[in-house]
C-alpha cells in the first residue's frame, strides 16, 4: 500500500480549464504542495469547482488550492462572484473592510479554494503603479487597520490570510514582473513606514507572508525573497512571525538575478521560504520538481496545513443566506461607485 503524499514545497499552475496528463503527473509529484489558479482556468463557478475536484483527485495525498482574489485589478474569478473593489476604496467606508474579507473568502471556499493571496500590506507611497490602489492606504497605520479588518473577515469565513509583499513594494516605481526594482531606503526608514502593517497583522495572527522581488541594497545584497536577513533576522526574529513564507513567483523577472530556476528555488528555500511558486512556465516547474531533494519537513508541513480552508457553505447555501445577500449587495454597490 502506497503512503499518501504530504504537502511538498512547490506551488504550480495549470494551462487551461481541465487537466492534461502531464499536469496530472506534476500534481502527483512528491515535491508538489499546491496549485494556483488564474483567470485562464476560470469559466464559471461550476466549472472551477469541477476543476478543483479534478486537481485534488489527481494527487495521491494532500494539496492546497490558491488564487489571487484581492479585488480591483486583481480578481481572477469574476463571473458568478461578487466584484470586489480595489483595497484603497475601504478608506472611504472602513466599516465594510471586514465584510469584504468575509465575502471574498466565503465565495472562494464554496468552490473548494483553500486561500487567496490577500491582503496586500504594501503602503502606497505614490510611485508604484503595480501596487497603487491595491494598497489599503498611504498611511501605514490606516493600511494596517483596514487590512487587519479584511483579514478578520477572511478568518471568520474560515480562510487563512497571506500578507504581501514583505517588507514593502509600495516605494518603487518598477514592476517586479518585468525587472528587479531597487529601493534605496535604509532599514530605519522601512521600519518606520512599510513594516508597520506587517508588524500589526502578525500580532493579530497573520497566517502567511509573501516577500517582494525587490532589492533593498542599503539593507542586504539579495532581494527580500532570497534574503536570510529579511526572512530570518527581521521577519522570524524581530517580528516574531511563525507562519508560512511563500516566495513570489520565481518566473518573474525580479527573480532572475538568482540564476536558473533550480538556483532560484534553492536560494529561496535557503533564505527561509516554505513554499516556492513556479508559474507560467511548465518546463521550469518540471525542472524544479525533479531537482529539489524530496524530503519530509514536519515544520513546513505544519505551516502549510494551517493554510487549508475550513469547509464552508455550498454556493447554494451561501447565496441563500441573509448575510451573503446583504454583504454582496453592499460590496457590489461600492465597486460600482468607485469603478
Amino acid at each position: 500500500m502506497t503512503q499518501d503524499l504530504t504537502l511538498g514545497p512547490v506551488m504550480l499552475d495549470i494551462a487551461g480549464l481541465t487537466l492534461t496528463p502531464d499536469e496530472k503527473e506534476r500534481i502527483n509529484h512528491p515535491n508538489t504542495g499546491a496549485v494556483i489558479l488564474f483567470a485562464r482556468n476560470f469559466q464559471n463557478p461550476e466549472q472551477v469547482r469541477d476543476l478543483i475536484a479534478e486537481i485534488r483527485s489527481a494527487r495521491n495525498g494532500e494539496i492546497l488550492l490558491a488564487v489571487d482574489q484581492e479585488g480591483g485589478r486583481v480578481q481572477r474569478f469574476q463571473t458568478g462572484f461578487t466584484r470586489l473593489p480595489p483595497a484603497s476604496v475601504y478608506a472611504q467606508q472602513p466599516e465594510l473592510a471586514e465584510a469584504a474579507g468575509w465575502l471574498m473568502a466565503a465565495e472562494l471556499l464554496a468552490v473548494g479554494i483553500d486561500f487567496s493571496f490577500a491582503p496586500v500590506l504594501d503602503v502606497d507611497c505614490g510611485v508604484s503603479e503595480i501596487i497603487g490602489n491595491r494598497s489599503f492606504s498611504g498611511d501605514p497605520a490606516l493600511a494596517g487597520q483596514l487590512a487587519g479588518a479584511f483579514m478578520a473577515g477572511m478568518k471568520t469565513a474560515g480562510m487563512a490570510a497571506t500578507g504581501k509583499h514583505f517588507p514593502g513594494h509600495g516605494a518603487v516605481a518598477l514592476d517586479s514582473h518585468l525587472t528587479l526594482p531597487v529601493d534605496e531606503r535604509d532599514l530605519d526608514s522601512i521600519r518606520a513606514n512599510d513594516l508597520l502593517p506587517f508588524r500589526q497583522l502578525i500580532k493579530q495572527g497573520l497566517d502567511a507572508i509573501m516577500p517582494a522581488h525587490v532589492l533593498y541594497p542599503k539593507v542586504d545584497p539579495n532581494p527580500a525573497g532570497f534574503s536570510a536577513f529579511w526572512l530570518q533576522t527581521i521577519l522570524r526574529q524581530e517580528l516574531e512571525f511563525n507562519g508560512t513564507i511563500f516566495s513570489d513567483d520565481l518566473s518573474m523577472a525580479g527573480a532572475a538575478f538568482a540564476g536558473d530556476f533550480v538556483d532560484r528555488a534553492r536560494l529561496a528555500q535557503q533564505a527561509g521560504c516554505d513554499m516556492i511558486l513556479v508559474c507560467n512556465n511548465p518546463e521550469a516547474a518540471e525542472t524544479v520538481l525533479e531537482n529539489l531533494p524530496v524530503k519530509p519537513d514536519p515544520l513546513r508541513e505544519h505551516r502549510l496545513n494551517a493554510m487549508r480552508g475550513k469547509c464552508g457553505a455550498t454556493r447554494t447555501e451561501l447565496s441563500a443566506s441573509a448575510k451573503w445577500q446583504t454583504v454582496s449587495s453592499q460590496i457590489r454597490q461600492l465597486s460600482e461607485h468607485y469603478a
